[in-house]
């Protein structure tokens, strides 16, 4: 991947009326990377991919595309085709029509359009389906007709608009192995836009977390998970457990803050800029608190009794709640960790992190 930017949003904005839907987004995408653009409904994701494409104008700013203002150029001259989240394959056409449909709009000789055609459907490993009704498909494989009509052009920027939430689940990981696989192997730099934590995670290169036409977060998955840099980051994220309090003592970058469920210690980057009196709030990701029957003699602790335990997969996700600080908290642990506790609701454990483990969220 090159760090050199191939798309730059530069103070963009976007209104609907007087509904402020993107508001003013400065980032860039770069060269060969896969960026994908996350955020619950209504944060304006969709909306930044839209002028991307061409199917919105800026209200203000500028989009550059390889240097080139793109902002009035129209949506067939930007060579930034679009997987939809609906497909959006021609259901009369074959498989093979399908693929073939954009390069016959660019008037590319039958010869060459057959090549290319022939290239992709063995690409994508739908050949055999090539001269069947697209409505006769199963949704795995219109999905790799969709993404081979897009890339049979070889563009050097493809958008996806929540490709896969139409798809079953054990699908959904299928096709993320395949886009993944695809991306890495063309070089091509894919915008993928999707409420999907997981996908987000598992896929890009780097994440943008959006929130109300805002850019709340830029980074690479672990960063993000690691080092959330707002609260609506931490809490969108899902894994977070999260302590407001004040500071009570500082110094040689380790502070103390007092909540309303204890005092806890944390060492952090951002604890140099606290000071004694300072309001703070600090994050721990569930994979960092431990559990046990009793309290443990170093580190940060607390009691909490189990509300319930939520399996995933290989792990289990403890959920527990502490009365004193109106806390809801979270522990993910491997099922051999938990086996030696007691998880029925009501029944009281101890939480312990290092501090270390706790993330202070800048300016909050």
């Amino acid at each position: 991947m090159s760090t050199e930017a191939l798309v730059v949003f530069d103070g963009v904005i976007k209104k609907f009326g007087q509904f402020l839907a993107v508001e003013r987004v400065d980032f860039e995408i770069r060269k060969g990377e896969f960026l994908a653009i996350m955020g619950s409904s209504g944060c304006g994701k969709t909306t930044t991919l839209r002028m991307l494409a061409g199917l919105e104008a800026p209200t203000e700013g500028e989009i550059r595309l390889a240097g080139k203002r793109i902002n009035d150029l129209p949506t067939w001259q930007r060579d930034t085709p679009m997987v939809w989240q609906s497909l959006a394959l021609f259901p009369f056409l074959t498989v093979r029509e399908n693929v073939e449909f954009s390069l016959r709009m660019r008037k590319i000789e039958k010869a060459e359009r057959q090549r290319r055609v022939d290239e992709w459907l063995e690409r994508m490993q739908i050949t055999e389906f090539a001269d069947r009704n697209v409505a006769h498909l199963s949704g795995g494989q219109r999905q790799r007709v969709a993404l081979a009509r897009s890339l049979v052009t070889e563009p050097e920027i493809l958008l996806l608009d929540e490709p896969l939430s139409a798809l079953d689940a054990h699908l959904k990981v299928r096709m993320q192995t395949v886009l993944s696989n695809l991306q890495r192997e063309l070089g091509i730099t894919f915008v993928y836009v999707t409420h999907s934590q997981s996908e987000a995670f598992s896929m890009a290169d780097r994440v943008v977390i959006m929130s109300r036409g805002r850019i709340e977060q830029i980074g690479n998955p672990q960063e993000i998970y690691r080092a959330p840099r707002t609260k609506f980051v931490a809490e969108f994220l899902g894994s977070s457990n999260i302590f407001s309090g004040q500071v009570t003592t500082a110094g040689n970058g380790m502070i103390r803050i007092a909540t309303p469920a204890g005092e806890f210690d944390a060492v952090s980057g951002a604890a140099k800029a606290l000071g004694k009196g300072d309001k703070a709030t600090f994050v721990v990701s569930d994979d960092r608190i431990q559990l046990s029957n009793q309290r443990p003699e170093t580190g940060n602790a607390l009691r909490a009794s189990v509300v319930g335990e939520e399996f995933v997969g290989a792990t289990a996700v403890v959920h527990l709640e502490n009365p004193a600080g109106g806390l809801e908290l979270k522990a993910q642990k491997s099922h051999e960790e938990l086996e030696h506790l007691d998880l029925s609701p009501g029944a009281q454990v101890w939480l312990s992190w290092r501090p270390e483990a706790a993330h202070i969220l800048p300016g909050e």
